[in-house]
């Protein structure tokens, strides 16, 4: 509606809108539905599990197969039904079932299950939950768990068969003022709102938010996820925080989920056991092995069991009547300082000197402590990769033990996230600039601050009513550090047509076989360089560094920009897509742990940069870039469907409007004179590929997740406002009404650039293209596929000057294939073979370098990741797109391909 009295901005702002408005109608019918076929379910180890506390995971369904409601069952290789709950993660637009999830209880390990049509069978003993005023009750056969609605406690108590097991669960940290000086202050978790989101019958998901309690000061906000499948006497807990204060000042000293264990029954019938990589610490608080004079056999072989002693009176005299004279261990302490070594000590008691017991290298995470009639293990996935952490056990010899999964050990120094260097006279844009040309970091004072990243963990909590074996405790320890994973079969998942243009790996010819070998071999590459470069720790856990600097022979870690790559040209989307075609638990697991980094340490989830990502640098947020192609949904969507993680939802769902911080966060401020166009409120300057893109991308999931048709329209109208342009996508960016979702034509020329479709452009592209009919974005789309890569000649006749340079030509080859896909136009896809295999501004040449040995970079010539990453993408949808032309293509020594030389891509 036009303001009754408009001001110069609103008459401005409706003459650039041209009264375009109003949406298109748009035609959401597809192609007759292919019959309906059974989804084949794999373990992505390939085999069965021996333990695992439950299972979910998510089914693609091509377009109209399924109706809403449609119920699915899981069954089997011989057709009997396996317990199972299962509801819809998205749709496709005429309603059908896109992506359904479910979930089996604990240790249902079958090697081959289906999804079909069919009811779904409940298990004998459903998992239920129940409320009351205060505090939600989930039932799992004979074990319950109480959780808080207020107060401290996540969990109140946990009691198996009426009897006690668990005491309260907290979350509970300290604070330093100085990062090496003065006493921590403690704070502990308080919680805000608890939310129900499911109630069985095969598993329980209860949401706790809140924030952590010091005094008057309420800060670090937390969201903790507990699920509880049935068969299980585990809670899985996924939890949340965010970093939300003064790095200058607030240097967290530790961050933890401690519990408290009520310990019965005398000394020597209870229990410690820590899992560690080699035998199992398994110790009696009062031992009874070793000592000098025999309790007799019965005695030492239960308690090294976890069995309750025969009865005291059969006890050898010698040692019945000196049992006081044993010393009792009440504390012990696993420390994982760094990703190569542990160390556990014990001790009596406080005040008393600690005793090394044992050490390792790599500690899978899991510590447990009662007695024969009960008792609690902790585990904490990635225990080694995000030290420095700890497990510790006190005051097993009183009343009630304290154990504590440390995220952060509070024997380590503490927390220090501040900028890594200070202004050094760049207070200015044009030594800002000076500074990004030596070493390519884009620096800001003020905008390298930490304040709003986040980190999410993952931990286990069994309430036991008596002590495991040790076979079974190593069997815990590894299903906690490595989790099984059930993932829908490749072929179904492409025969779905979900995620655009990708196919199933195919080694039918010589040329393909070469390019499968190499997208194989990169994963094992970068997976090898995360442990031979160690990159672990707590923040950095899941990144990968941007470039290799070959006169140190290391990567550049300290040098601006080159350092952590943050995402930079979709390593996400290269490693997820590699998952898609093969299932391959490794690369699953790589995904994994960046989608867990990257959405989490490398985006903002409050304050002034909320919803925004941090471009590459030396701290995960230290660059002053922070855009909306980190924090971009792409990235994570498909580990959000593979597996139905609601931790990624919430992050997904987050970025919705993050559109509106672009209103105080000028993302292109340091370009050398740049003119910049005064625009109306309400309007703000966005690139189509590494903005609209990303957040397109968080449009379409919310759209296809709840069937709300504002964020389709919300697409349309940026689709249709692209195609409108003069020049359409080669306009590269174009003021946008943030109200009405539009570009503003401006009758702009070309402006291309390298970057703009290497962040997940292509790929949601190709999906919004056959979801939704917009013909003028797929004109514009094919256009710019058609012209970015184009010979000089060719594009100077069709456009004129200036031709400018072109970065990244071998990334770009999947544009190429694209339109020649779409086309059928064999002249172009023999071009887009040709830009593939040319290693132009990209991985490099093809033969083999003799310097490369046994998979370490050693003299390679500017190894870059985000090449790889780009490369591989290009290989994927190469493969998919144009193999026959690829086939006719000449690669020079393919059986080199694996060990060929990487070359840099080039500057952003």
């Amino acid at each position: 509606m036009t303001p009754m009295n408009p001001t110069r901005r609103d008459t401005l702002k409706a003459a650039l809108l041209g009264g375009a408005t109003a949406l298109l109608p748009v035609r959401l019918d597809a192609a007759p539905a292919p019959a309906f076929q059974p989804a084949p379910i794999r373990w992505i180890d390939g085999a069965a599990p021996a333990v695992h506390m439950g299972q979910t995971f998510g089914v693609a369904w091509p377009r109209g197969v399924l109706k809403r409601n449609t119920a699915l069952a899981v069954r089997n290789a011989d057709g009997a039904d396996i317990p199972a709950q299962t509801w819809t993660t998205a749709s496709w637009p005429d309603g059908s079932i896109k992506w359904s999830a479910h979930a089996i209880p604990a240790d249902v390990a079958p090697a081959g299950l289906i999804v079909t049509r069919g009811r779904a069978t409940a298990p004998a003993r459903a998992v239920k939950v129940t409320e009351t005023t205060d505090a939600v009750v989930i039932d799992v056969g004979d074990l319950r768990w109480e959780i808080g609605r207020t107060g401290p406690a996540l969990v109140r108590s946990a009691s198996q068969s009426g009897r006690l097991v668990l005491g309260a669960v907290s979350l509970v940290g300290s604070v330093k003022s100085d990062p090496l000086h003065g006493e921590p202050m403690s704070f502990a978790g308080e919680i805000e709102k608890v939310t129900i989101e499911q109630r069985g019958p095969v598993r329980a998901v209860v949401r706790i938010e809140g924030r952590h309690a010091m005094a008057d000061r309420r800060w670090l906000p937390f969201t903790v996820r507990l699920y509880a499948y049935a068969g299980s006497a585990a809670l899985r807990i996924v939890h949340s925080f965010v970093f939300d204060g003064n790095p200058g000042r607030d240097f967290l000293a530790s961050l933890g989920v401690q519990a408290s264990v009520p310990m019965r029954g005398v000394l020597h019938d209870r229990h410690v056991r820590i899992a560690t990589d080699g035998q199992m610490f398994a110790e009696g608080v009062r031992p009874l092995t070793g000592l000098r004079r025999d309790p007799g056999r019965a005695f030492r072989d239960a308690q090294v069991a976890g069995r309750a002693t025969p009865p005291l009176a059969t006890m050898a005299p010698a040692v019945r009547d000196t049992l006081e004279r044993i010393p009792a261990w009440g504390d012990f302490r696993l420390e994982q300082p760094n990703a190569n070594g542990w160390q556990l000590t014990k001790r009596t008691a406080p005040g008393q000197g600690w005793i090394d017991a044992d050490e390792g290298a790599r500690a899978p995470g899991l510590a447990y402590v009662g007695g024969p009639d009960g008792g609690v293990a902790i585990g904490q996935r990635y225990f080694w990769q995000r030290h420095p952490t700890a497990l510790h056990i006190d005051g097993a010899d009183g009343d009630a033990a304290r154990l504590t999964a440390w995220l952060w050990s509070p024997e380590a120094p503490a927390m220090d996230l501040r900028p890594y260097h200070g202004a050094m006279g760049m207070e200015g844009f044009a030594a800002q600039n000076e500074g990004l040309s030596v070493t390519y970091e884009d620096y800001e004072p003020g905008w390298d601050d930490a304040s709003g990243i986040a980190r999410t963990s993952e931990l286990t909590l069994w309430a036991l009513s008596a002590t495991p074996d040790t076979v079974t405790l190593a069997q815990m320890a590894k299903a906690q550090a490595t989790p099984p994973q059930l993932m829908a079969s490749p072929e179904h998942l492409h025969a779905a047509h979900v995620f655009g243009d990708w196919g199933l790996p195919d080694r039918s010819t010589p040329n393909r076989t070469a390019i499968e070998n190499q997208l194989d071999n990169l994963i094992d590459f970068y997976a090898g360089e995360v442990d031979r470069r160690s990159w672990y720790g707590f923040w950095n856990h899941g990144d990968i560094m941007h470039t290799y600097d070959i006169d140190r022979h290391r990567w550049r870690y300290d040098i601006g920009g080159f350092a952590w790559d943050n995402s930079e040209l979709s390593p996400d989307l290269w490693l997820w897509y590699s998952v898609l075609r093969t299932g391959n638990a490794q690369a699953f697991r790589f995904a994994e742990a960046m989608t867990r980094h990257t959405g989490e340490v490398d985006v903002y989830h409050g304050g002034r940069f909320a919803g925004m990502g941090t471009r590459h640098g030396v701290q995960h947020w230290s660059d002053s870039s922070k855009q909306p192609r980190v924090s971009n949904a792409s990235y994570r969507r498909i580990f959000y469907y593979l597996t139905a993680d609601e931790r990624v939802g919430d992050l997904m769902r987050d970025l919705l409007t993050s559109d509106q911080t672009l209103q105080q966060v000028e993302i292109g401020r340091k370009v050398p004179g740049a003119k910049k166009s005064v625009l109306p409120t309400g309007t703000i300057e966005m690139t189509f590929g590494t903005t609209w893109c990303p957040l397109a991308a968080a449009w379409l999931t919310e759209w296809e997740r709840t069937g709300d048709s504002r964020w389709r329209d919300r697409i349309v109208a940026g689709l249709d406002s692209i195609g409108r342009l003069p020049h359409g996508w080669m306009t590269g960016s174009a003021p946008f009404d943030l109200a009405s979702g539009r570009f503003i034509d401006q009758n702009r020329g070309i402006r291309l650039s390298h970057l703009n479709a290497v962040f997940g452009a292509v790929e949601v592209s190709s999906e919004l293209i056959r979801l939704l009919d917009v013909p003028r974005y797929r004109t514009a789309w094919l256009d710019y596929c058609r012209w970015y890569n184009a010979p000089q000649a060719e594009y100077l006749a069709k456009f004129g000057a200036p031709f400018g340079p072109r970065n990244l030509r071998e990334a770009h080859s999947r544009l190429t294939a694209y339109v020649a896909h779409e086309t059928q136009d064999a002249t172009l896809a023999a071009r887009a073979a040709g830009e593939f295999l040319s290693g132009d501004a990209g991985l490099g040449t093809w033969p083999s370098d003799p310097r490369h040995t046994e998979g370490h970079v050693t003299e390679w010539p500017g190894v870059s990741t985000n090449a790889s990453a780009q490369w591989g993408l290009a290989a994927i949808q190469c493969l998919a797109l144009i193999r026959e032309a690829l086939d006719r293509s000449t690669i020079q020594s393919p059986e080199a391909l694996g060990k060929r030389r990487l070359g840099d891509a080039g500057r952003d």
